[in-house]
């Protein structure tokens, strides 16, 4: 990402020092020095857009944390009109929400140690953030205690990993790394039945590799799995080295690596949208643009006769965020055709939150694995049995 440098002034001189925020904001143009403060004047400071740079107690700056994020929790409504409008209004709040949060910011020292009073050590989990991944230069650098609070949390989840049932193992993700949290869309690839003599298969936007590692305890002798973030390459190569998985390995590709296979797996963004930090890029895809990509990639990378597998959930329909049938317009226009089809039901927390504005369109989604073969003139959309 592009250096930048958050100025302000201190004891009468001009002081510097480099920004990090991986949600890629700018640094506040005005910041006020802060040992001790009160939620009252914190409260407004943050609703002007003034960054506070914290040098007292480090628990107290948390607990200062925690209870600016209670004074500017907003309830999200229904709106009327359509389940769009409250959808978009629900980002707005978070977002708005996040920004004024993110303005109470801490120092770090090069090696990502805090010199505050109370401070816990974070350095392992800096590293792993910023330093061993994003590599550069270390220095002395300011970001937001908010985005600390989230560096230490990915690093518990590194260090626990996420029961996989179809694995039998955890998968360990990586900060940034979507967690593969909800275990439907796993368990479809887990289950559905492979292409006939499937021995080569591609995974492609892999994140923590969970697929691919599925793929390969399935029996595919041979699993290439791709993502374009060097964090989630990391992330993948170690699962898998976790794992003691042969003959699957991960490259750093844009969608597709060299060569064909019998079956190509992919789970995209399922929400067409501007990302608004580095996890949100497993979530929005603006414009569907890698569905679009992947989707006119398959008959280039496909064998004859093979099959690419894409996992999509239907929440953006359900949302209004894309029109009923607009998935299947894009098969066409792809020349791919659909061949067979398999459902299950999300069971995260939120599908049964009554209180949820989103509440039904959470129930009502549906995750799909569509199995698509390179469109043969006159061939059937689908077959009467789904497999």
């Amino acid at each position: 990402m592009p250096r930048q440098e958050l100025t302000w002034s201190e004891a009468g001189n001009v002081r510097r020092a480099l920004w990090r925020s991986e949600n890629n904001s700018a640094p506040p143009a005005r910041v006020v020095v802060a040992t001790d403060l009160g939620v009252a004047p914190a409260l407004e400071l943050v609703r002007q857009g003034t960054g506070i740079l914290w040098r007292g107690d480090f628990q107290k700056a948390r607990q200062l944390l925690i209870d600016l994020g209670k004074c500017l929790k907003t309830p999200v409504v229904s709106l009327p009109g359509s389940v769009r409008a409250t959808f978009e209004h629900h980002r707005r709040v978070q977002a708005e929400r996040a920004r004024a949060l993110g303005l109470l910011l801490i120092p770090f020292n090069q090696d990502g140690s805090v010199p505050l009073r109370r401070a816990p050590d974070v350095r392992l989990a800096c590293e792993e953030a910023y330093l061993d991944i994003l590599g550069g230069a270390p220095e002395p650098f300011v970001a937001s205690l908010r985005e600390l609070l989230g560096l230490i949390g990915a690093h518990e989840w590194r260090k626990k990993g996420v029961p996989v049932a179809a694995l039998g193992a955890n998968i360990h993700p990586y900060y940034g790394v979507f967690s593969p949290v909800r275990g439907e869309y796993v368990a479809l690839v887990a289950n559905a039945p492979l292409p006939f003599g499937c021995s080569r298969a591609f995974d492609i936007g892999t994140g923590t590799g969970v697929l691919a590692a599925v793929l390969s305890r399935r029996g595919v002798r041979n699993v290439v799995a791709t993502d374009s973030d060097p964090r989630a390459v990391a992330c993948a190569h170690e699962n898998f080295k976790r794992l003691g998985l042969r003959g699957v390995e991960v490259v750093r590709a844009d969608l597709f690596p060299p060569g064909r296979a019998s079956l190509i797996v992919c789970n995209p963004p399922w929400l067409p949208g501007e990302p608004t930090s580095a996890l949100e890029h497993a979530v929005y895809d603006p414009d569907s643009t890698m569905l679009r990509r992947f989707l006119k990639g398959l008959p280039a990378h496909l064998d004859e006769d093979g099959e690419g597998w894409l996992i999509m959930s239907d929440f953006a329909e359900l949302l209004g965020l894309r029109a009923p049938g607009e998935l299947g317009d894009m098969f066409q226009v792809a020349g791919v055709r659909v061949v067979g089809k398999r459902e299950t039901r999300p069971t995260h927390g939120k599908v049964g939150d009554s209180n949820d504005p989103l509440h039904a369109a959470r129930a009502a989604e549906v995750t799909s694995l569509w199995r698509l073969k390179v469109r043969v003139k006159g061939a059937p959309s689908l077959p009467p049995s789904p497999w």
